[in-house]
């Protein structure tokens, strides 16, 4: 039978389906092509956290294929513990099938104490504001527990390891304030007496020939946090492939309200058509179910009149590393490393391209990308941005970075004018949107045919902003070659961005000529 660890400990709490899926099906999940991305950086976050506590010793073994040696970690965990090591990190224990590798292991007064390492963020308060923020490790942390007690071993302390979203890089690194030490021993305390019987249940769950039945619910949570949703939905007629939209696409419903909706029977847009809806929901349905398009041409046309030329189409390209990498950085914070720009100067005038990408040596790319942004774009001209929100942020963070920059940046920002809003205003809306107003869903749904605004037909390197913010802080490593093409997919990827903007500007204004 295969062994309980204990991420699929934590993965039967949520779901005993989902745990004998991962197990025995592990295809049935989408490939996620960021995955080995964010392992890795959730690597160096573990590599930085264990030297919190000073000296320590790692006991991670491999064999001679690459494997993790489980047994020659715990031989070395436990030669270490006799030997007083005070701090061990990957600290490896098994009991009757159950296996876990602490994170850090550190000797506190008569017992133990663990450490688990997550590079998710936390803030200074977040345990009193939030404190069902941090139930879920309290599950992991006790199954830990309870596996080293099986052992033999005390444990005394529990605690969670987080990066410290309030950080902000000034100088050398500094892992001390880098991360925020949490106490989850009560927490942990709660959870203690549930695991003997989880176990039982998840061991007796793995040793099913078939797969165990259970219904879709809230405790699937975000559809992204399962890598069966998509399985499970489609078992129980929710395919979106099947063409029927269903009371998950709506858009903008809260997930507690959708499942409210589902276990209430109304799970079809027919079923919602008398609910009572927000207006943009209401009109998703009305659409769909007519398979009609809506137009309001006096709105569109006074957003229109709203714009002046030169007209200026921006788009920004982000990456977000966990560690801050330069000054003036926090975790996770969005730094600007490329833009793209179009542009058409009077009606009927010539679309002009320009763009920025900065370097690809690891250097800090947002005061060459500002200064590049304050040539490229005037003071007081009209500029345009999809869900404006985002590059309007960047602009004011490069402002406060660089004073002498700043009245310039801060005009540019002023005079961005946000060219989702005929959508989100109702202004224009076709069943084929899907409920979403992302350039993705509104670019295929106005130009079906036209291959050239079809992200899918970009190189397979940058498809999406996803792609662009995991592979720009990767091109340093690559051969010459290699990192030649990925700029050049980079490039490629932002200037469809912004030429789907235009086409999207250029559709408004002949829709609001012909109405």
């Amino acid at each position: 039978m295969p062994g309980l660890s204990k991420s699929r400990y934590t993965t039967f709490c949520q779901c005993s389906k989902a745990l004998w899926l991962r197990v025995y099906h592990p295809e049935l999940q989408p490939e996620d092509p960021n995955l080995q991305a964010r392992f890795e950086a959730g690597n160096e976050v573990g590599d930085l956290a264990m030297g919190l506590f000073g000296p320590f010793v790692e006991v991670t073994t491999h064999t001679a294929d690459g494997k993790l040696d489980l047994k020659a970690m715990m031989e070395k965990t436990k030669q270490e513990m006799d030997h007083g090591t005070e701090v061990i990190c990957e600290a490896s224990f098994s009991y009757e099938g159950c296996y876990c590798a602490v994170d850090i292991l550190r000797r506190e007064g008569s017992g133990w104490a663990i450490y688990e390492v997550k590079s998710s963020s936390s803030h200074s308060g977040d345990e009193v504001q939030l404190p069902d923020k941090f139930d879920k490790y309290a599950v992991d942390i006790a199954f830990q527990q309870w596996v080293l007690e099986q052992c033999g071993i005390k444990v005394t302390g529990a605690y969670l390891v987080t990066i410290n979203g309030d950080y902000e890089r000034v100088g050398n690194l500094d892992i001390h304030q880098l991360f925020r030490i949490i106490n989850l021993k009560e927490k942990v305390d709660s959870e203690y007496p549930l695991v003997p019987g989880r176990v039982q249940l998840a061991k007796q769950t793995l040793k099913q020939e078939q797969e165990p039945e259970r219904a879709i619910g809230p405790h699937c949570a975000d559809p992204y946090e399962c890598g069966f949703w998509q399985y499970c939905a489609a078992k129980q007629g929710l395919s979106q492939d099947e063409g029927e939209p269903t009371v998950f696409d709506l858009y903008r419903m809260n997930a507690s309200k959708k499942w409210e909706y589902y276990n209430a029977g109304k799970i079809t847009f027919e079923d919602l058509r008398d609910e009572p809806l927000s207006d943009m929901q209401q009109l998703q349905v009305e659409c769909t179910l007519s398979c009609t398009d809506h137009i309001e041409p006096e709105g569109i046309r006074e957003f229109l009149d709203g714009l002046s030329y030169p007209l200026y189409f921006l788009d920004f390209e982000t990456f977000q590393p966990i560690i801050p990498p330069f000054d003036h950085v926090k975790p996770y914070q969005q730094v600007t490393f490329q833009y793209s720009l179009h542009i058409i100067e009077h009606e009927d005038g010539k679309l002009i391209h320009k763009e920025f990408l900065a370097p690809s040596d690891g250097s800090d790319p947002r005061r060459a990308l500002a200064e590049r942004l304050c040539q490229d774009i005037p003071m007081n001209v009209c500029s345009l941005a999809y869900n404006k929100a985002f590059e309007c942020t960047r602009i004011k963070e490069l402002a406060g970075l660089y004073p002498d920059l700043s009245a310039h940046l801060l005009n540019i920002s002023d005079h961005i004018v946000d060219l989702i809003t005929p959508f989100r205003a109702r202004h224009y809306y076709v069943p084929a949107m899907g409920g979403s107003f992302s350039i993705k869903s509104v670019l295929p749904a106005l130009f079906p045919d036209d291959p050239s605004l079809d992200y899918h037909n970009l190189d397979e390197r940058v498809q999406n902003g996803g792609d662009a913010m995991t592979i720009f802080p990767l091109i340093q490593h690559m051969d010459p070659d290699e990192a030649a093409a990925t700029r050049e997919a980079l490039l490629r990827y932002c200037e469809l961005d912004t030429l789907a903007m235009v086409k999207v500007w250029e559709f408004f204004k002949q829709e609001a000529d012909i109405q």
